[in-house]
């Protein structure tokens, strides 16, 4: 569980941070921009995914291994 915990957090980390990276610098790349419903949020979104990232980070520590 606690692998599966930081991949879910590193995915969304690399998400988020991909999806700063078009907000900021226009570079077509992530997953945030390519869906419809979350145009005119992408910032707020990616922003959300890195906090998301850390949080699941934050669980995954805290949980044994196995």
């Amino acid at each position: 569980m606690k692998q599966l915990l930081e991949l879910l957090g590193f995915l969304a980390l690399v998400q988020g941070v991909m999806g700063l990276l078009h907000e900021f610098t226009d570079w077509r790349v992530g997953l945030v921009q390519r869906i419809g419903f979350l145009d005119g949020y992408g910032i707020y979104v990616s922003v959300a995914l890195v906090v998301l990232a850390f949080a699941l980070f934050a669980v995954a520590e805290s949980r044994r291994s196995g």
